[in-house]
């Protein structure tokens, strides 16, 4: 290597420190100086030591919710993870969503030598060290999640939910591309237009929703403390709409933050989609009895047939337990007909009580979540992937059993 390679990195380094994008807002007599950062550049971590150390700050305010601050400073245990209550809970997805994005992020630490969001920590470090106030204003990851999975049109959410797992293992190294989405971005619009682009519902959720939340808890926190400063730190891709929100936003910001921070509330026809699925398909049944208990049966077992056999099949490609696979084929044909229960609850609950993972598995469950092998080999992947696949295989069995029973009956 030249030896003049290491002082003229360091000479970027040290440049692009000095030359991070910053915008000075005031607002209610309050100074805040948001600066914006890259969430995989070391010159972003310099940048926010120099600022913390270069003037007195009143509080330091951070693009973190208390979840992702435990995770960067390594307190989040997955082995307190009960995936029996998990699965029994609906929370299965939100698990894997959880674990794939622990995964994505784990790949670019490795890949670069720094773990996405240093420059967050050594904000919030920072602030401790001098005794600032640290005020932790972003979103809950949690409700991020499931507003992004709720913005998604039904059709893509089995896509998106796919490429999301599909990220954080993938054996490819991260492109260029994604990284300058990452220095320009944020990390969680990244992980997701990494192969959804170009999605407005996904930039509603990810980085307007949030501009708009920050802005609000930037209010809240920091409300009849004129002549205070502000220190922000947040990823540049929030810098133009935060400063935005903060300086002209009108809305009561208790009452928006928590229209944020709540669960839209759902359009009114999905809801009832799968209970008309179910009226038709009793409906057919019904039909096909009348015409003739030949046709009936023949409905009956295209239903079991495709319907089961698809979920039995994801249960299968999940690796699932022989017993597993059974309860998948059992399961989907009734679950299938009412809503409330899924096949990929009981295939998954079938799997947990089978193959119950132990301490170890879950200690390992964010390096295994990087690999296809790790999440196929720990038993606590695995059984997300059964609760996943069946799942799948169930809602297209229902589709496709459906438009058999179109043809059968005309």
């Amino acid at each position: 290597m030249n030896p003049s390679q290491p002082e003229a990195q360091e000479s970027s380094e040290a440049l692009a420190a000095a030359d991070q994008p910053r915008r000075d807002v005031e607002r209610d007599g309050v100074h805040y100086t948001l600066l914006g950062t890259a969430h995989v550049s070391p010159a972003s971590v310099r940048a926010v030591n120099e600022m913390i150390a270069s003037q007195e700050w009143d509080a330091v305010a951070v693009e973190l919710c208390p979840t992702r601050l435990a995770s960067l400073k390594g307190q989040t245990s997955w082995e307190d993870l009960d995936l029996f209550q998990i699965i029994r809970g609906g929370k299965a997805g939100l698990v894997m969503a959880n674990l794939a994005l622990s995964g994505y992020q784990k790949r670019i630490a490795e890949q670069f030598g720094i773990e996405p969001g240093a420059e967050l920590m050594a904000a919030a470090q920072g602030a401790e060290a001098r005794g600032y106030a640290l005020q932790l204003i972003d979103r809950d990851l949690a409700t991020t999640l499931r507003r992004t999975y709720r913005a998604v049109p039904w059709y893509k959410r089995l896509w998106l939910t796919t490429g999301l797992i599909m990220s954080s293992f993938s054996s490819e190294k991260i492109d260029e591309e994604s990284i300058e989405k990452l220095k320009e971005g944020d990390i969680l619009e990244s992980t997701f237009t990494e192969f959804a682009e170009d999605s407005p519902e996904l930039f509603e959720a990810l980085i307007a929703e949030r501009d708009r939340y920050m802005a609000d808890r930037l209010r809240v926190e920091n409300a009849d403390r004129a002549g205070q400063r502000v220190l922000v730190v947040i990823g540049a891709g929030h810098l133009d709409g935060l400063a935005q929100h903060l300086a002209t936003g009108s809305a009561d910001p208790v009452m928006e933050s928590e229209q944020l921070a709540a669960m839209p509330q759902p359009a009114r026809w999905p809801k009832l989609l799968p209970w008309l699925i179910t009226a038709l398909v009793l409906a057919g049944f019904i039909f096909g009895f009348a015409r003739s208990p030949e046709l009936g049966w023949t409905l009956v077992m295209t239903w079991v047939l495709i319907n089961g056999g698809l979920s039995a099949l994801g249960a299968l490609l999940a690796g699932g337990h022989p017993l597993t696979i059974l309860s998948a084929m059992l399961a989907a044909p009734l679950t299938s007909l009412n809503p409330t229960v899924g096949a990929g609850m009981v295939a998954g609950l079938v799997e947990c009580l089978l193959r119950k993972p132990k301490g170890r598995d879950l200690k390992r469950l964010r390096d295994d979540a990087t690999t296809l092998r790790g999440w196929y080999g720990n038993p606590a992947t695995r059984i997300l992937l059964v609760f996943f696949l069946s799942s799948a295989g169930s809602a297209i069995g229902t589709y496709v059993a459906g438009f058999k029973f179109v043809q059968l009956l005309s």
